[in-house]
């Protein structure tokens, strides 16, 4: 099935102790607290007692919610730079030797009170977004940025984690902690801790003009997606559409004080779920254009000029840093390693999945020529806003199903209980119990205890499944509390998701699409789960071309026919899916595989064009919507039913940890494809096969190499046949 590009992770502040942000799922500085015992660092002596003073009292750390203000957030940020920058302070002033315990491990005990405060803040600000969160978030965007420059370029911070780098090989350091310190090192480089005063006065400048184009550009994309809802006068036109979704757009229309009429809600993504169903193609025109107009129509939400301003400054930083491209800046940190070889990955896979998308795009006009015939009416070419409707046509003549057969068997709670919790059972052996005692962000949510295999607890997990408008877009997995030994913390994480919440009363029925997506980001809330690190850095920290891997290995078992049997019954009858259409199912895994590798290719080769320019070549504002034409073009994308995922203007993975990096979906999927392979062929669903990926994949977080990770679990480097063979590119 196609595979859900939509999840993005959240990184929003920069990690205190290096400058910039980890590939990490939370968003906070790399701060923590003394000891195992759970005692704060002598230097954390403070007035303030608000509630992020001490841990959560709830278990495993799990937030106080129903305690926390938007007031109580200014306080705790303020108090928890103040007490950092001291704790700091007293490491790089200490006047005794450094030593790997009196300087790296003393870095990462600091910022608790700073840490519990901004996991909390950016995951609602994430999840729930309102005015007093919105102007916290602009105010302390620039003064985050200013508090992780002040670490990062400390000089006698870096003097001291220099000279136990120049010395590692003599520190008889254990492999863990000889990568910590190199890891250390190579971030407070890379964050411009070697450069003159000079340079470093520019690259503090220049981070936190960042960090608020960063902030103005997020929130513009959420204000644009809410301002270009499509309003629709006449019932009929919204004929094709269940009478609950019908429902759903009359309340969402009565919310906005227009009753009588019908609101259609965009999603982030340039394709919009609705256009599948609906036959008023005028109608499908309307909702695509104000779809890829978001962010470049000339409004005060307008992106472009602030997408410009972006890419010039990252260009500058990168010269300065001693890299030719911001892209290959970033890349140097990926497994990736250089622009080039990303190149050379994606070039070979784009024309491929550009023919694959024009003969899919071939059938879809013949079902339109067809069916224009049949009505004695002219024919007219495939559109963009066709897409989605004729390939539900022909879904259903070549497989002989539709979308709309399917999700009566895929009720939400069913998929997740008994579909999700039952492979990670099958395969982990962890289960899950309902917590209705914690409390709530938001009523929308549900929360879960998880239990290891030998029945002790092992994290808790947040499930947050519908789409508001206080919400940004697309899909993701976040930490509240990330797990490490150093700390003796446990993960409480949690899992996004934009499914239209229907009216009330009326059952959640998930597309196929949603059924993988929920699949594809627990296979993130694994990777949370299982991490078995010694310091808080190695949590989750791993390559962002890397990160997307466990979540794309997970979406296998959305169709194994074991698990999809368990959870695909009949919301109203408890029936199981008639086998002929489990089959049917399966057999239509590679369908419009053309159309999804193609818009995803698009948009990763356009972020790459972008942060491949040299600082002189970045245009202005005025010319960014020519320059992603040309772009395009440039790179073979000169088809025009499928247009990119994401535009420029709303591209909202680029503005955050995907800059120069939306590629890594693709870049790990290699990795997942060949983990599939490994696993159907050592027996599938089996625990002997969970505990090897468990172990040598998900459990060493960013203590190992991550290159070396799937060639430890199967013996071998991957190839990239069997991504070719799953996304059914090879058979051309």
């Amino acid at each position: 099935m196609s595979r859900p590009i939509t999840c993005a992770l959240v990184l929003a502040v920069a990690t205190a102790l290096t400058g910039y942000a980890h590939p990490v799922h939370a968003a906070k500085p790399h701060a923590k607290k003394s000891t195992s015992t759970r005692q704060e660092a002598p230097m954390a002596a403070t007035a303030y007692s608000g509630p992020f003073a001490a841990p959560s009292p709830l278990p495993m750390h799990y937030p106080q919610f129903d305690k926390i203000k938007d007031s109580d957030f200014a306080p705790a940020f303020d108090a928890g730079m103040a007490i950092q920058l001291r704790e700091i302070e007293a490491i790089a002033n200490n006047p005794a030797p450094p030593t790997f315990e009196n300087t790296i491990v003393a870095m990462e005990k600091t910022g608790q009170v700073l840490n519990r405060a901004t996991s909390v803040f950016f995951n609602l600000v994430a999840t729930d977004k309102n005015p007093a969160r919105e102007k916290l978030e602009t105010e302390y965007a620039p003064k985050f940025s200013a508090h992780a420059d002040a670490i990062a370029l400390n000089p006698k911070l870096f003097a001291r984690i220099k000279a136990l780098y120049e010395q590692r090989d003599q520190l008889g350091l254990d492999p863990v902690d000889r990568r910590l310190l190199e890891k250390r090192y190579q971030d407070f480089v890379r964050a411009g801790a070697a450069l003159d005063e000079t340079q470093k006065a520019r690259i503090r400048a220049i981070n936190t003009e960042l960090a608020q184009l960063n902030t103005r550009f997020d929130q513009n994309v959420l204000a644009e997606v809410n301002a270009s809802a499509v309003v629709v006068d006449d019932r009929a036109q919204l004929a094709g559409l269940r009478d609950e979704q019908i429902a759903a757009a009359e309340e969402a229309a009565k919310a906005r004080n227009l009753p009588g009429k019908y609101v259609i809600a965009l999603v982030n993504t340039t394709g919009q779920p609705v256009l599948a169903q609906l036959e008023d193609r005028a109608l499908r025109q309307r909702i695509h254009e104000a779809s890829v107009a978001r962010g470049s129509r000339g409004n005060q939400w307008d992106n472009t000029g602030v997408i410009a301003q972006v890419l010039k400054l990252r260009a500058e930083r990168a010269r300065l840093l001693g890299y030719d491209t911001y892209a290959n800046y970033v890349l140097a940190d990926e497994t990736a390693r250089n622009q080039d070889n990303v190149n050379a990955m994606l070039r070979q896979l784009a024309p491929k999945a550009v023919a694959n998308a024009r003969r899919e795009g071939a059938d879809l006009q013949a079902m339109i020529d067809a069916e224009q015939n049949a009505k004695g009416q002219p024919s007219f070419t495939l559109q963009p806003w066709d897409w989605a409707y004729y390939s539900e046509k022909v879904r259903k003549a070549k497989f002989s199903f539709d979308e709309s057969q399917l999700k009566p068997y895929f009720e939400m709670r069913n998929v997740l209980e008994n579909g999700v919790f039952y492979a990670a059972n099958r395969l982990y052996g962890l289960t899950f119990k309902e917590r209705t005692d914690l409390p709530k962000y938001h009523p929308d949510t549900w929360t879960y205890e998880v239990f290891d295999r030998d029945g002790k607890p092992l994290a808790i997990f947040i499930w947050d499944p519908y789409a508001r408008a206080s919400k940004r877009g697309g899909a993701w997995m976040n930490t509240y509390v990330a797990q490490n030994k150093l700390l003796g913390e446990q993960p409480v994480v949690a899992n996004h998701l934009n499914i239209p919440k229907p009216a009330p009363g009326k059952p959640t029925l998930l597309t196929w699409d949603e059924v993988t997506t929920a699949f594809h980001e627990f296979g993130h809330a694994l990777h949370g789960f299982f991490q078995d690190v010694r310091y808080p850095y190695f949590s989750m920290n791993v390559p962002r071309d890397f990160v997307e891997y466990p979540s794309q290995v997970n979406e296998m078992w959305a169709d194994w026919p074991e698990v999809l049997a368990h959870y695909a019954k009949h919301y109203q009858t408890g029936e199981p899916m008639p086998k002929a259409l489990l089959d049917k199912v399966i057999a239509a895994s590679k369908f419009n595989q053309g159309f999804a590798t193609t818009e995803y290719l698009e948009a990763a080769m356009l972020d790459q064009r972008w942060h491949q320019l040299p600082l002189e070549q970045i245009p202005d504002g005025k010319d960014v919507m020519a320059f992603e034409a040309q772009a395009l073009k440039a790179d073979g994308f000169d088809y025009a039913p499928v247009p990119p995922r994401y535009r420029t203007p709303y591209f909202s993975h680029i503005m955050g940890g995907y800059a120069a990096g939306y590629y890594a979906y693709i870049w790990s999927e290699v990795l997942a494809a060949n983990t599939s392979k490994w696993i159907r062929d050592h027996g599938g669903l089996t625990r002997e096969n969970g505990d090897q990926v468990r172990a040598k994949v998900l459990a060493p977080g960013g203590e190992i190499a991550p290159d070396r990770l799937f060639p430890n679990l199967a013996g071998y480097e991957p190839a990239i046949e069997p991504l070719l063979e799953q996304r059914g590119l090879d058979s051309h």
